[in-house]
C-alpha cells in the first residue's frame, strides 16, 4: 500500500471519528443545577418564573409541596439545518472514504462509491437523538420575606441562562455567574 494512500485513509478515518464524537456532543444531555437568589419574596419570584415559563411552551408537569418544587417540561426539537448539514459532511466523507477504498482494492470496481449512502444516516441519527422531552424544575431552598428568597433550578443549561439573562433584571434574580462565564 502506498504512502499517499496510508495516510490519505487514515485521514479519512480520523474525519469519521470526528463526526461520530461531534453527533455525540451536538445530542448530549447538558442539564445543570443553579441557585440564584433575589431579594424578592418567594411568591412573586415563583410567580414571575412560572408566567415566563409557560410564555415559552413549558407546561408544569408536577409538584411536590413537602419538598418546595415544581417541575415543567417540554419538547425539545432538533436543527433542521443541522441535520442536513451533517448529512452533506457525511456524505462527502463517507465518499472520500469510497474514493481511496477504490484506489486501493481496485477489483471493487466503483461499488465502494455506494458508502455515500450513509450520508443521510448521519442526519437521522442526530434528529433522534436530539428530539427529547426536556424538564425544569424549580425548588425553593429558603424563603423569608426580609432576606428574599433562594430557588435551586435544575434544566438545560441553555434555558438557564435564558432565564439568567432575562429575569435577573425584573425579578432581581442573581447567581453565582457561572453559566455566563463558561465557554462551553
Amino acid at each position: 500500500m502506498p504512502a499517499v494512500f496510508s495516510s490519505t485513509l487514515l485521514l479519512t478515518v480520523l474525519l469519521a471519528i470526528g463526526l461520530v464524537f461531534f453527533l455525540r456532543a451536538a445530542s448530549k444531555d447538558r442539564t445543570t443545577v443553579v441557585d440564584v437568589h433575589s431579594p424578592r419574596p418567594p411568591l412573586e419570584v415563583l410567580n414571575g418564573m412560572i408566567h415566563w415559563l409557560e410564555e415559552r411552551g413549558w407546561k408544569q408537569d408536577s409538584g411536590d409541596a413537602d419538598r418546595q418544587l415544581l417541575r415543567f417540561s417540554g419538547s425539545v426539537a432538533s436543527s433542521q439545518s443541522l441535520a442536513v448539514l451533517l448529512s452533506l459532511y457525511a456524505a462527502v466523507g463517507s465518499g472520500c472514504l469510497g474514493l481511496v477504498v477504490r484506489q486501493l482494492y481496485p477489483l471493487l470496481d466503483w461499488w465502494p462509491l455506494l458508502l455515500i449512502g450513509l450520508g443521510p444516516l448521519a442526519g437521522l441519527i442526530y434528529s433522534n437523538r436530539a428530539n427529547r422531552i426536556e424538564a425544569v424544575e424549580l425548588r425553593l431552598i429558603s424563603a423569608s420575606d426580609d432576606e428574599g428568597s433562594t430557588l435551586r433550578l435544575r434544566a438545560h443549561r441553555d434555558e438557564l441562562i435564558a432565564m439568567e439573562l432575562e429575569l435577573s433584571q425584573p425579578l432581581e434574580l442573581a447567581s453565582d455567574g457561572s453559566l455566563l462565564s463558561s465557554p462551553i
